[in-house]
């Protein structure tokens, strides 16, 4: 009998993170709705707010399937390991979860702490494959002792969101060779 109720919930709850992220991914953080999702999902609020008990809960919760964070490679080299990483972002980027669903979660951020605190969570699980690499080519010497991680981090996925959120261009192989040569100038203070 309990094995028959677990499924029930079960069932329930993945239809209701199912229907809230696509929500999110068609109008993003503030195009959720409670009474949507429960009315899509067949779940009642009820039982939405048994599991989640504030929208907040709801969104965090279906905001932790954005995507798939890639492990730091290790090629051997900087460069080869950074166009690793911007190959696999520069494909993710054009999603819906990088297009609608984490542009609303900066935004709400600035007014929800809750969000705030999932927004960082999911800033330094995105960005934790950079900053790997960026210390295992200090250690080979490939990085300047002195100079910041997160200043080579910034050199590199700066220029793909500005691309992906403002000026819509491209993401082709000259601009990819673009930003790690200017990582890796960077790295060795160039």
């Amino acid at each position: 009998m309990v094995q028959i109720a677990d499924k029930r919930v079960e069932r329930s709850k993945a239809a209701v993170l199912s229907e809230t992220y696509r929500q999110l991914t068609q109008s993003g953080i503030s195009g959720v709705s409670i009474d949507e999702v429960s009315r899509v999902s067949g779940v009642s609020k009820t039982t939405i707010y048994r599991h989640w008990p504030s929208r907040a809960a709801l969104l965090i919760d279906a905001c932790s399937r954005l995507g798939n964070v890639p492990p730091p490679p290790d090629t051997g080299t900087l460069r080869a390991d950074l166009h690793a990483l911007v190959t696999k972002l520069v494909e993710q980027l054009p999603s819906a979860a990088w297009a609608t669903v984490y542009p609303s979660i900066v935004d709400a951020a600035e007014r929800d702490p809750e969000i705030a605190a999932l927004q960082a969570g999911l800033h330094k699980a995105f960005m934790a494959p950079f900053y790997a690499v960026v210390e295992r080519a200090r250690d080979r010497g490939e990085v300047q002792p002195e100079k910041p991680a997160a200043d080579l981090v910034a050199v590199v996925v700066g220029p793909l969101f500005y691309r992906r959120w403002f000026s819509k261009e491209a993401f082709d192989d000259r601009f990819i060779e673009g930003i790690i040569d200017a990582a890796v100038k960077t790295a060795l203070g160039r």
